[in-house]
């Protein structure tokens, strides 16, 4: 069975999918971006600070935390930012999942990051 994880401490989804769905006790979240929830506003001077906020209200609304990620998918809209991104990343992922973390072509609403998380309950 399916459950659909959806709070309003991140932002909605922007399009036809959900923040995350439980699966057995596996969650699997949607990539978050720099939207700030309570405005809409896209926060992108620092390039990973709001996305691990939007993360964090996701995994607490399932019931789980950062220490429990076991994979996590990392889009850069510029590698030039990975020693940046790797500084707020480590700070929230203490526990070092697995992790890919590619340079892409442009990302939603054009911002310089995404991320996806995999974690157990």
């Amino acid at each position: 069975m399916l459950k659909k994880i959806d709070t309003k401490k991140a932002p909605a989804a922007i399009g036809p999918y959900s923040q995350a769905i439980v699966c057995g006790n596996m969650l699997f979240t949607s990539g978050q971006i720099p939207i700030d929830p309570a405005t809409g506003d896209i926060h992108g001077a620092d390039i990973a600070e709001q996305v691990m906020k939007n993360l964090a209200a996701v995994l607490e609304e399932a019931g789980t935390t950062f220490e429990n990620a076991v994979k996590t998918t990392c889009f850069l809209a510029d590698m030039g930012d990975f020693a940046a991104f790797n500084a707020v990343y480590g700070k929230y992922f203490t526990e070092k999942p697995a992790r890919s973390c590619v340079a892409v072509k442009t990302l939603p609403k054009n911002v310089l990051v995404e991320v996806e998380v995999i974690a157990a309950l």
